[in-house]
């Protein structure tokens, strides 16, 4: 029956894929098609993927429309507008034979494919306007939780972590880092990542705006590159509420009084915002004695933890423990224009020279696939939420002016607008071939990064898996 419900889940992700990757894909490209048939420009094909058609026929409109192998995007063949043989076949009707296309024709036809993208991420955040976003009280926060006391560079080195160096607190409110406002964890994140202040001396440097104590305080941290990813980190995690979600039986945490629906709000008389916390005095030698304020039907309650517990006693009780979850409704010009503000912060990260964001940190059709794949175990307001960062991504990264693009044929355009004839037919197909290699070679390198990265998520996942069985079995069995 697991096995099933596993071909099942698997056969859901794959649908979500293909309707809203595959999807926003076709969008776009029906952007194209729709503008080029109303300005009365000429359709030779539609197609979904490039190279060899797997599937297609003929309309009475006298266009082929067709599925074809490589799924790394799409294309509607406009032999009037853009010579693009080399990925899109030869054309049957020579351009020479047909009638030319005035500049605000080729603007709108190239541009649709975008404004649809950005139509559809409106209808999609529309809707999730109504339904709600998912988030959860560590996502909605910008309150620190816990601030790590050491942090493991990529070299195995162990140091004192930044925000301990700069004296960061747990419950400091990070209001904007390097001036810009910070409205979420995530935001705060997806900021310092892609972050590029340097000192003098060549450190890495961020200014956090924070809040503490009402007032508002501009600290200098110095972030180090941690992980396997080699990303801007400082040593900071989320502020939440710990919720008891489940007591095993003959558990300690059963053995304490704990009940599931506890809020664990105070160690030793301070504010808990994190259990990290807790599983520091927890993991102490000394073994102290400690109590913990909690929550429960209205009623605040102190529970005495003694130092004379049993030695093998789970850093957090043997219970099981949750956030607070609710839903938001964010208006979808808000979601839009977080987007855009998320997708050119992470553009002008790749052109800083100081930033340590380069391509091998962006996602391709693999790595897109993967977060659908995700977000479709999480649930479909999830699968929304990527599907209107996609749009906007697409919409975007067409409108560049570079060769091969939509953005780089409205430049083209614009150029032999200004110059009051065509750019040459050969310098436009030499910069198209030029670029298409290098398209697709962007394509194959960022790919093999989201390959990797997988494999390394797999591999730890199966870890831990077989640490936590193994854990398990070393358990003594009970009479």
């Amino acid at each position: 029956m697991e096995s099933l419900f596993s071909i099942l889940g698997g056969a859901w992700s794959v649908f979500l894929i293909v309707l809203f990757f595959g999807g926003s894909i076709f969008v776009h490209e029906l952007g194209h098609f729709l503008a080029a048939r109303r300005r009365g420009v000429k359709v030779e094909r539609f197609s979904i993927g490039f190279g060899p058609k797997i599937w297609g026929w003929r309309g009475k409109d006298g266009v082929e429309y067709r599925i074809s192998w490589l799924p790394l995007g799409g294309y509607v063949a406009l032999p009037q507008l853009a010579d693009m043989a080399a990925i899109e076949g030869e054309s049957e009707t020579p351009a020479a034979s047909l009638p030319p296309i005035s500049y605000s024709t080729k603007v709108i036809v190239f541009a649709a494919g975008a404004f649809f993208n950005v139509l559809f991420a409106f209808l999609l955040a529309s809707i999730l306007s109504v339904v709600g976003q998912p988030t959860s009280e560590d996502l909605s926060t910008t309150r620190i939780g816990y601030v790590t006391k050491t942090v493991t560079l990529v070299d195995g080195t162990s140091v004192p972590s930044p925000a301990v160096e700069a004296g960061l607190q747990v419950g400091d409110i990070i209001r904007a880092i390097d001036d810009a406002p910070i409205a979420d964890w995530p935001d705060l994140m997806q900021t310092l990542v892609t972050s590029a202040g340097v000192t003098l001396d060549g450190r890495r440097k961020a200014v956090f705006t924070i809040e503490r104590d009402g007032r508002l305080h501009e600290v200098t941290v110095h972030p180090r590159l941690i992980g396997d990813e080699k990303v801007r980190k400082v040593g900071i995690v989320a502020a939440y509420t710990p919720i008891v979600a489940v007591v095993p039986a003959d558990s300690y945490a059963q053995k304490l009084g704990l009940q599931a629906g506890d809020r664990l709000v105070e160690l030793n008389g301070a504010p808990l915002l994190n259990l990290l916390a807790l599983a520091d005095v927890m993991q102490d030698k000394s073994r102290p004695a400690f109590t913990l304020g909690l929550e429960r039907g209205g009623q605040r309650l102190t529970v005495p933890v003694p130092a004379d517990r049993p030695a093998d006693t789970p850093v957090l009780f043997g219970a099981g423990f949750r956030t607070a979850v609710g839903l938001v409704h964010h208006n979808p010009f808000k979601q839009i224009s977080d987007h855009v503000r998320m997708t050119f912060r992470t553009l002008w990260s790749l052109l800083h020279p100081t930033s340590d964001i380069d391509v091998s940190k962006l996602s391709g059709p693999v790595g897109i696939g993967r977060v659908f794949w995700d977000a479709s175990e999480a649930g479909i307001r999830y699968v929304l939420w990527i599907a209107v960062l996609v749009n906007i991504n697409l919409a975007i990264f067409n409108l560049l002016p570079i060769p091969v693009l939509d953005g780089g044929h409205i430049l083209f355009a614009t150029i032999g607008k200004l110059r009051g004839r065509t750019l040459p037919p050969n310098f436009i197909m030499g910069a198209q071939s030029v670029f298409i290699v290098l398209l697709f070679s962007l394509i194959i390198y960022v790919s093999f990064f989201d390959v990797r990265r997988i494999v390394r998520d797999v591999k730890a996942e199966s870890q831990a898996r077989e640490a936590a069985e193994k854990a398990k079995s070393a358990e003594p069995t009970k009479p």
